[in-house]
């Protein structure tokens, strides 16, 4: 188990480089840090889950924006999609690809992002009623993904 260092950005990117698309599905997009760096402008109150929508700000865009982002990274990386348990009982989802754990939305906890550990937690199915089970969230993720495809397009 380890612990994020705050002010590193995400969660892992020290070891996420040594992470490759494993093909080239987006142009540009080759390390977990580019998909940041990509979904950076990206990331939006429409594609935040709808109860935080009202908390969400450009200075905090990566807040609810978790298991979008986890299930686009695993599209792109391949690996597992994790899920912690938070204090307020909700799951926060992350990545874990051939060993390397990385979390492009860490930053959502401010301060609190150094609290959290990531280890052996329950792999994520994107077809749960929990994630694409329900429309909004599959809807998210299909927006997050249809605006990634045309930004890397525009390369």
């Amino acid at each position: 188990m380890s612990k994020l260092q705050w002010g590193s950005g995400y969660y892992g990117r020290d070891k996420a480089g040594a992470i490759r698309a494993r093909k080239e599905i987006y142009p540009g997009i080759v390390t977990p840090s580019d998909l940041y760096d990509a979904l950076a402008g990206l990331w939006c109150a429409d594609t935040c889950a709808p109860r935080m929508r009202a908390e969400w700000t450009p200075e905090n865009r990566t807040l609810g924006q978790c298991s979008i982002t986890a299930f686009l990274a695993q599209d792109i990386f391949g690996g597992e999609v994790r899920g912690m348990t938070t204090d307020n009982g909700s799951i926060h989802c992350y990545n874990v690809v051939n060993g390397v754990t990385f979390d492009l939305t860490s930053e959502q906890f401010g301060e609190k992002a150094k609290d959290l550990v990531y280890g052996d937690d329950p792999v994520q199915d994107r077809e749960s009623p929990y994630h694409f089970g329900k429309a909004e969230k599959r809807q998210r993720y299909e927006f997050l993904k249809n605006a990634l495809g045309e930004k890397q397009g525009e390369s």
